[in-house]
């Protein structure tokens, strides 16, 4: 028996693990994770419509400076509609204009200067007009975007797209 060859073990390498490389992955996706996090949050448009909120018991205007809004409805087939107020009691009725220098920038223009001048004279000069800018599903992107460019041009900070519509504006761009 003593001549059976001895068994050969194998010297055990220490295992050591470097994490380094996961410590680093980690740090990347906690940091990732933050920045959705933060993108995900909604943004909110605050409009300051003050006691004009829509209901059935508002002041009537005495001057059609108080009510500072203006919608614009936008269709298919480039049609464009505006109105000043409620639609169910409008300041201004209902109006098709066209894009442009001489449609709807002449309108919000001389819109904005009236709103400007009646607040001027209440002691709050730079309270101008609010619009409220409602794309039909039909509408196209391009006229969003014209609009969008008129608020620019006319010097508008003050606007809103709101892609809900009540029944009487759906009615009112299936009619003109």
């Amino acid at each position: 028996m003593e001549n059976l060859p001895k068994k050969v073990r194998s010297k055990k390498l220490s295992t050591r693990v470097d994490l380094t490389a996961m410590v680093s992955v980690s740090f990347l996706l906690i940091i990732f994770f933050m920045v959705a996090a933060e993108l995900r949050k909604p943004k909110i448009l605050d409009l300051s419509i003050g006691s004009d909120l829509g209901c059935c018991d508002c002041p009537s205007y005495h001057h059609e400076g108080e009510n500072r809004s203006l919608t614009v409805l936008l269709g298919e087939n480039n049609k464009l509609i505006y109105f000043v107020g409620l639609l169910a009691s409008p300041i201004k009725e209902p109006k098709i204009v066209a894009y442009g220098k001489e449609g709807i920038r002449k309108e919000l223009l001389a819109r904005n200067k009236s709103i400007l001048e009646y607040s001027a004279k209440l002691g709050k000069p730079t309270q101008g007009m609010t619009v409220i800018i409602k794309p039909t599903k039909k509408s196209n992107y391009g006229n969003l975007v014209d609009i969008l460019d008129e608020m620019k041009i006319v010097g508008i900070t003050s606007y809103a797209i709101v892609p809900e519509f009540t029944p009487e504006e759906s009615k009112l761009l299936a009619f003109k």
